[in-house]
């Protein structure tokens, strides 16, 4: 299963919580993309290596949840989702939630520390334009919504500021329902 929307928007919380009532692995795209790093999420790894890493970690798996988007990504992977799962809240709670989430992270040093302060300024730019697309990132609704219609798997797409729980009922009743495993 593939979950995916924009930064902020519950992807990780919400895989998190499905891999405790599937009890399956979870995966975050996050961890393929970026390298470790002293100052995470600042030095991208060789696609390449990454799409290798991607791949065999799933394959090494009958069953998982891998979360983030990879709408630029090797498209082979695109085949081994068994569900495509899209996530969208309100712009407003979205900001929010990452400015909260950042100030949780790093503190008073997004305000005191020149270099954390500008790569939060750039961050959170990077992730208004998700709803704005003023061209600052590819990552925007509009490229979400044009790469679901790549996929020839099932999508559910869970548009607006739903709780995880409704989430997760959402999820689990439609695997019910469509007699999936995952």
């Amino acid at each position: 299963m593939h979950i995916f929307g924009a930064s902020g928007s519950g992807v990780t919380t919400l895989g998190g919580q499905l891999v405790k009532q599937l009890a399956i692995p979870y995966y975050d795209a996050d961890d393929f993309f970026w390298e470790k790093t002293s100052t995470p999420f600042t030095v991208k790894r060789n696609p390449a290596e990454r799409n290798a890493l991607l791949e065999t970690t799933l394959l090494s798996q009958p069953q998982w949840i891998l979360g983030g988007s990879m709408i630029s990504w090797n498209s082979m992977v695109k085949d081994y989702f068994s569900l495509v799962v899209f996530l969208w809240i309100p712009g407003a709670v979205r900001m929010q939630r990452l400015m909260n989430r950042e100030r949780e992270r790093y503190g008073t040093a997004i305000d005191t520390d020149p270099e954390r302060k500008r790569l939060h300024a750039a961050f959170i730019e990077w992730a208004a334009d998700y709803d704005e697309n003023t061209g600052v990132a590819k990552r925007t609704l509009s490229a979400h919504e044009e790469w679901l219609k790549t996929i020839h798997q099932p999508i559910l797409q869970l548009r607006g500021d739903l709780t995880t729980g409704e989430r997760i009922q959402k999820i689990t009743g439609w695997l019910q329902q469509n007699s999936f495993e995952e």
